[in-house]
């Protein structure tokens, strides 16, 4: 809050907020355990996150999202739905590239324009594996590096929202493909 002057905006109201959370639970601010910059329990919510999506799901009369897992889930549940999450819709696809034109629309951030994807389709993007896309929904080209050279997927308003968790292209990817991993793996073959 005080010596990064880049952010120091952004800390500082972290801080605040911080601040009137442990006001609110009338405990020392010094108790709560967190990251050095600021980000608390298992979901890592930074305070201003903590105030607005945190949740007692498990229903004692208190949030904990350091030990109630419960808590935990309910609260992040809460931050995705409130972002925007659609059940049962896409989150990240991937796709085959027949041109270099879907390419050429990747900036270095490894993320596209959003466009529909009945645009992508037309830039000959295709899906590799069976989908209920609308052609109207709204889709990035992500770019993922991997061992054999850059793979690309077709991420929607489900990638965008996973991004708003945290920003990087990659964090939402991985947490994307644990999420598949995890799922295969409790599905009875």
């Amino acid at each position: 809050a005080f010596d990064y002057p880049r952010r120091a905006d952004y800390f500082r109201d972290e801080l605040k907020q911080f601040l009137l959370l442990t006001r609110e639970w009338n405990i020392s601010p010094l108790s709560p355990k967190g990251s050095f910059a600021g980000a608390m329990g298992v979901p890592q919510f930074m305070p201003t996150s903590f105030r607005r999506y945190a949740v007692d799901y498990d229903t004692d009369g208190r949030i904990d999202l350091w030990n109630a897992m419960d808590d935990v889930i309910g609260s992040v549940a809460n931050f995705l739905s409130r972002h925007g999450w659609e059940k049962d819709r896409p989150v990240l696809v991937p796709v085959s590239l027949e041109s270099e034109a879907a390419r050429a629309t990747v900036g270095d951030n490894g993320l596209s324009e959003r466009r529909d994807y009945a645009d992508w389709t037309a830039m000959t993007v295709t899906v590799r594996e069976p989908a209920e896309i609308d052609p109207r929904w709204a889709a990035v080209l992500v770019q993922l590096d991997e061992i054999d050279g850059p793979a690309y997927r077709l991420g929607f308003n489900n990638f965008y929202v996973l991004t708003r968790y945290n920003r990087s292209r990659l964090y939402a990817a991985a947490v994307w493909d644990l999420a598949q991993g995890i799922r295969s793996a409790e599905t009875p073959q």
